[in-house]
């Protein structure tokens, strides 16, 4: 069985462990555009930082690919996929046979036009370790760093570029920070956590032209900057998938073993649609965790076995300046909500089932919430009380604190 895979990320690695757990004999190969061994890329932040080095940020060790015998075409491109002849033509030409493909191409960062970007000569984006180090050789002492977007991309590289940079703005036309992750309360909070280290953040506006080094708002005000780092967002890369004549929403769209609707062919990770099991839509669920799962998933039914993902489900784990976010669920529902110094928790609460939560501050073993969330545990049957005050598994029975202690590992 010849497998090939293009992408080297979080999907892509859950692929290849997948294959192996069923077929320790068949032709892995690799196609990638990047030249680097697989690495996770929200630790580019950490990079720049300090807090990591290329080394700390590889997602598997030195020997992952020699282990699971695949062959890595790192720093090739492929152009094409033809399902046909079924192989994937590369940019040189060369073709790669495949008996079962994995598409895990991520996702590629939004630039929206703008007027007079292009006469930018210092604008970065920053979602790849070439990104990060790029940005990082450009910085010098006192630079005024203008970043657009006030997402987890965005505010993740203003951490990082902190210490730095003389001075940093973000921008974003949402009234709030983190729109699709936080709610307003736990957003504002968020904001002047980041505030106090000194990062300014513009919201309700944004750059509508570019002249040199300055910026132009919708409202009139103008940011002089040295360096442009463009967050907007990201968007899947489907163009692949596309032409070889896979459906398209807006990821791959994928059923419940990571097949897409041309045979043989699968996808995984950023730029695959799966199904959200908690609302039953079909959408992006583009978090590493997921990514993993459906990129195993895809690797086991590729090998023949029956493989599922059916539990994927929205979730965010990050941090800003030492203060710790975890969201995971919807926010339909009942809202139950307290406070702390420093901290803030809402637990979302919908027919008798936890439906979703975000923590800010303390997170610890919040893994019992989401096996709460993904086992579609009743509160009637835990000490919903002692839940909320804090997440422990005392406040269930010895049976299902067996099941908790599984689904949480």
């Amino acid at each position: 069985m010849k497998y090939v895979i293009i992408g080297n990320s979080t999907a892509a690695v859950g692929c290849v462990e997948g294959i192996r757990t069923a077929d320790r004999e068949g032709e892995i190969t690799l196609i990638a555009s990047e030249p680097y061994h697989t690495y996770s890329r929200p630790l580019i932040s950490y990079l720049l930082e300090g807090k990591a080095t290329r080394e700390s940020m590889r997602y598997r060790p030195a020997d992952f690919y020699e282990k699971n015998r695949v062959t890595a075409m790192l720093g090739r491109t492929a152009k094409e996929i033809d399902p046909d002849e079924k192989n994937v033509v590369l940019e040189d030409g060369g073709r790669i046979p495949y008996d079962k493909l994995l598409i895990a191409t991520g996702s590629v960062p939004l630039v929206p036009p703008i007027e007079g970007l292009n006469g930018v000569e210092r604008q970065f984006t920053f979602q790849s370790l070439d990104d990060a180090e790029a940005l990082d050789a450009a910085l010098f002492p006192g630079c005024r760093v203008l970043i657009v977007g006030a997402g987890l991309i965005g505010l993740k590289c203003a951490e990082g570029i902190h210490q730095k940079a003389g001075h940093i703005t973000v921008v974003d036309l949402a009234n709030r920070i983190l729109p699709s992750v936080l709610d307003e309360e736990a957003s504002r909070m968020v904001q002047r956590h980041i505030e106090a280290h000194g990062v300014e953040i513009i919201l309700e506006d944004s750059a509508v032209r570019f002249r040199e080094q300055e910026a132009e708002l919708q409202s009139g005000r103008r940011i002089p900057f040295d360096i442009l780092v463009m967050a907007a967002g990201v968007r899947p890369c489907v163009s692949l998938a596309k032409e070889a004549g896979c459906k398209i929403g807006r990821g791959v769209r994928i059923g419940r073993h990571c097949e897409t609707s041309v045979p043989d062919l699968y996808a995984a990770g950023d730029c695959a649609e799966g199904i959200d099991a908690l609302t039953g839509e079909q959408k992006v669920l583009a978090i590493l965790p997921g990514a993993y799962l459906q990129g195993e998933c895809a690797g086991k039914s590729m090998a023949g076995q029956n493989a599922v993902f059916d539990r994927g489900m929205a979730m965010n784990a990050v941090g800003f300046f030492g203060l710790h976010i975890l969201t995971a669920g919807d926010g339909d529902g009942e809202a139950i909500v307290s406070r702390g110094p420093g901290e803030y928790k809402k637990l979302v609460v919908k027919d008798g089932l936890l439906r979703g939560f975000i923590l800010v501050g303390s997170i610890a073993r919040a893994g019992i919430y989401t096996a709460m969330i993904r086992e579609q545990t009743p509160v009637s049957t835990v000490d919903f009380q002692l839940l909320r005050e804090k997440p422990q598994l005392l406040a269930f029975d010895r049976q299902e604190r067996k099941k908790q202690l599984a689904a949480a590992h």
